[in-house]
């Protein structure tokens, strides 16, 4: 396997996060990573070598799920109970009341607009510096920190009071 190819099964677990918070459905997300590397493998000689690959790769992911958003809007999808099936966690991996806090945290992620979703996605979940992640999306690093402060202070101001303890 090329060096090309390892690198993009090394981002694999990564672009299934970001995938996660576009789609907001299991089978989607996956259908959303295969497309993005069918895109990639098959757009590999429109990477610069010396860039980042995670990078255009998220680039490449999020107009694949704009495109798809779009043609949903059209025909007037909806996901339906699976998405909330998905955000069922399994039993044994973590305690109750971690498990109640992970999905009230993915509750409120979803709620989110989706520009700011993605700002969460890149910053806070994968790790991207502002100034990567304001490339990936095509947006002024300044645009970036304000979605990214809005979006704090909505998960802030919907998770506080689920996350101090009582007396």
């Amino acid at each position: 396997m090329d060096d090309f190819r390892k690198a993009i099964v090394t981002l694999l677990p990564r672009l299934r996060r970001i995938a996660w918070i576009f789609a907001r459905d299991a089978v989607d997300a996956d259908d959303l990573v295969q497309a993005t590397i069918e895109k990639c493998l098959a757009k590999q000689d429109h990477w610069q070598a010396g860039t980042r690959l995670d990078s255009w790769m998220y680039r490449i992911m999020r107009n694949i799920w704009i495109d798809e958003a779009r043609l949903r809007s059209r025909r007037r999808e909806t996901t339906g109970p699976q998405a909330e099936a998905a955000l069922i966690p399994d039993p044994l991996v973590a305690p109750p009341e971690t498990r109640l806090q992970a999905l009230s945290v993915e509750s409120a992620v979803a709620e989110l607009p989706s520009e700011q979703r993605e700002v969460v996605a890149l910053v806070l979940i994968d790790g991207l510096a502002y100034r990567d992640a304001s490339a990936v999306l095509g947006i002024p690093i300044g645009t970036l920190t304000s979605r990214l402060s809005r979006a704090r202070a909505a998960l802030a101001a919907r998770l506080e009071p689920e996350l101090v303890d009582e007396p």
